[in-house]
């Protein structure tokens, strides 16, 4: 079978490896790929500024797939069925799995991440990590796991129709939070410092408001304007940028949330008295549940998401390498690039 490797930053190559056994164990299933959604942590990966990873490595962890077979036990995907996967793996029950954190387990291992994903052919995977649906596309099911991510942040924060939203970053992680985040009935505004994905929020995704930021700073008279004088109540912020996680305690109304869902790789500070002046309240949130999974499914097929304008860029998955370095370049206009393989 055919699989992409990353032998090292900035090099993908097409091997030909040996296709998994399909004499399966109890609780497992043999996928075959369909499709495969490109995510930030593919690009770091590619640039060499992914933490907690290493080379050789097979990328790839928005799949859409398809049941070839089932072993023993397996009960809730059969042969045929089309399915999203959950690539956080826990092979130990460790006492966050056990008290249901199945997305921060102490030893867990994250597909296209700690092992090899699923740019290749065929794999094989414990189908509780399975996610089916009978309406979705391959394009739609590759793009929950995305979904996901901001679906989490979301329920982290409890956002409800009493709250206002602020999201900083406008890639697909903060789309997704803002497209929950007003799913809740929250009034959401968008922060970004490029302006044409401002414009895709308005226009794609109907966001209550942008606010462009110049560089890392924005005035708080700027985004006050866009809640009627307020501050926001929550602040999720997916950029992953020292200074705009800093900045979020300036935006966020007292006895607000903030919520990291952007990963910065170091140290970063902010000043204490002004934390507890607003008594705030700073969470992270890292991947997402099963039962982000099925909440995310259920909306898109209850025509709650739209998922449309997301998939900007479309190739052959063996012809990669021709394309990865333009993804990396915000005047590319990628939202979302998927490979295919059917």
């Amino acid at each position: 079978m055919k699989a992409i490797i990353l032998n090292e930053p900035g090099q993908f190559k097409v091997n030909e490896l040996m296709p998994p056994s399909d004499q399966l164990e109890a609780g497992e299933a043999l996928v075959k790929v369909h499709r495969i959604g490109i995510c930030g942590t593919d690009l770091h990966a590619y640039s060499g500024k992914q933490p907690f990873f290493t080379y050789p490595r097979i990328l790839g962890h928005e799949l859409g797939v398809e049941v070839l077979k089932v072993g023993k036990g397996v009960e809730n995907v059969k042969v045929g069925d089309k399915c999203s996967v959950e690539p956080y793996f826990n092979k130990r029950e460790d006492h966050a799995v056990q008290r249901g954190f199945t997305n921060c387990g102490e030893n867990i291992s994250v597909f296209g991440v700690h092992e090899d994903g699923g740019m290749r052919e065929y794999f094989r995977i414990p189908a509780k990590y399975l996610h089916t649906s009978k309406i979705l596309s391959y394009d739609q099911l590759a793009l929950v796991e995305t979904l996901s991510i901001g679906c989490h942040a979301v329920n982290r924060a409890k956002v409800t129709g009493e709250d206002t939203v602020a999201v900083i970053g406008a890639g697909p992680i903060g789309m997704g939070a803002c497209q929950f985040a007003m799913a809740a009935g929250a009034r959401t505004v968008m922060m970004d410092i490029n302006q044409n994905r401002l414009d895709f929020c308005q226009k794609h995704i109907g966001v209550d408001g942008t606010v462009r930021v110049a560089e890392v700073e924005v005035t708080e008279a700027s985004l006050r304007a866009q809640f009627d004088g307020n501050l926001p109540t929550v602040v999720i912020d997916a950029t992953g940028n020292k200074h705009s996680m800093s900045n979020t305690l300036t935006f966020t109304a007292a006895a607000g949330r903030i919520v990291f869902v952007g990963l910065f790789p170091g140290d970063f500070s902010f000043h204490d008295p002004f934390f507890h002046k607003k008594e705030l309240t700073i969470m992270a949130s890292r991947n997402s549940l099963p039962s982000d999974f099925e909440q995310i499914i259920n909306m898109i097929e209850n025509r709650q998401i739209d998922t449309t304008p997301w998939i900007t860029h479309k190739i052959v998955f063996t012809d990669i390498a021709n394309h990865f370095d333009s993804w990396l370049k915000p005047e590319t206009g990628v939202i979302k690039a998927m490979l295919t393989l059917s």
